[in-house]
């Protein structure tokens, strides 16, 4: 798989960008604010229909404009697909397939996949467990796009829950509620022990692979006791914790179980990496789970492209190889850097230079 041409409307500092790329690795060279990443992002925004940076669609959005255009030409398995995403501040984005309109922008989720670097990656291992869900439902929905819909849903229906609990809703009006939070929270947390099961060995071995003494290893910390990969499990399970914390939900006004409480714990050695990895062992375990990422990737089947977002400046000379090793296994890959000195030599064949605004070769 690997982007042809990219073409940004009105999308951050950009108000007109056409850019076209060979195969092989393509690295945009500017300072610190030049709009670099915002190409990284644009590229992201496609794949996830969410950006890494902000939770909004507005800031995007260039000012003064009414909606954002990202049009991409991809090239997957001998077919050339031309995605177009308009992305709007106040309404739902609109998207379109070689030209045509579809009933929902989850449509074009799948035409682009991606794994993607950057410095808030220390956020997995040091922040909050929000980022390593977050992590975990983006992998997913790229192994699986139809997973995007069952996240969603569930998202949907914590929020509403979550009101009715806090104006103290009448049982009648909350039932249909938990029933979908139980319905959703046990395909999703099903799909979340799996998806960790499976990339726990890739993770292991990258690990090793940076000469890091303590062995690494992922475990899914679920909120709820006994929850497995079988989804008809994780009913019977969830049905019956829920009936056990009703009352605790009714006085503390909140959701009480389901996957939006549980965590990708993230152990080194004998002690888990959060608070207790060193400065360099937490970007090794930061490098593992995206590389790994990638290896589960391909060992499906899948080629992503790698986006490697101002990630060489933050990291010593092994930490650099094993990133570039990776991306001469990758079909393409787009870096970007302030400092052209801090790439190595092979990942500099195709460069463009950014300025704020505007892209050169």
């Amino acid at each position: 798989m690997r982007v042809t041409r990219l073409a940004l409307t009105n999308f951050r500092s950009y108000k007109n960008l056409e850019l076209e790329f060979p195969k092989g690795p393509t690295t945009f060279i500017g300072n610190n604010g030049s709009g670099k990443t915002n190409i990284a992002e644009s590229l992201i925004y496609l794949a996830y229909l969410s950006s890494h940076r902000v939770s909004q669609n507005q800031p995007l959005i260039a000012q003064g404009a009414e909606q954002a255009i990202i049009r991409a030409e991809i090239e997957s398995q001998g077919r050339t697909l031309q995605v177009d995403l308009e992305i709007n501040a106040n309404k739902a984005n609109r998207a379109r397939l070689n030209g045509n309109a579809v009933k929902s922008q989850r449509e074009i989720l799948g035409a682009l996949q991606i794994i993607y670097f950057s410095p808030e990656d220390l956020d997995l291992v040091r922040g909050e467990p929000t980022h390593r869900r977050d992590f975990l439902d983006k992998l997913l929905i790229t192994q699986s796009p139809r997973l995007a819909g069952v996240i969603s849903d569930y998202e949907r229906v914590v929020k509403q829950r979550n009101t009715l609990l806090k104006t103290r809703a009448p049982e009648n009006a909350l039932t249909p509620w938990t029933e979908q939070l139980i319905s959703y929270g046990a395909q999703l947390s099903a799909e979340r022990i799996k998806l960790v099961d499976d990339l726990n060995p890739y993770v292991a071995a990258n690990y090793a692979n940076l000469n890091e003494v303590k062995p690494a290893s992922i475990s899914y910390k679920s909120s709820t006791d006994g929850l497995s990969a079988d989804v008809a499990h994780n009913l019977e399970i969830l049905a019956a914790r829920q009936r056990e914390v009703a009352r605790q939900e009714q006085e503390r006004g909140v959701s009480l179980i389901g996957p939006h409480r549980d965590d990708l714990h993230l152990q080194l050695g004998d002690f888990p990496a959060k608070g207790y990895a060193s400065h360099g062992e937490s970007w090794s375990m930061a490098i593992s789970l995206r590389i790994g990422s990638y290896n589960l990737l391909t060992s499906e089947g899948a080629q992503p492209v790698l986006i490697l977002d101002d990630i060489f400046a933050e990291l010593d000379t092994a930490r650099r190889q094993q990133l570039t090793s990776v991306t001469q296994m990758a079909e393409q890959t787009f870096i970007t850097a302030a400092v052209e000195s801090d790439l190595p030599a092979e990942l500099l064949s195709t460069k463009f230079y950014v300025n704020p605004g505007v892209v050169t070769q």
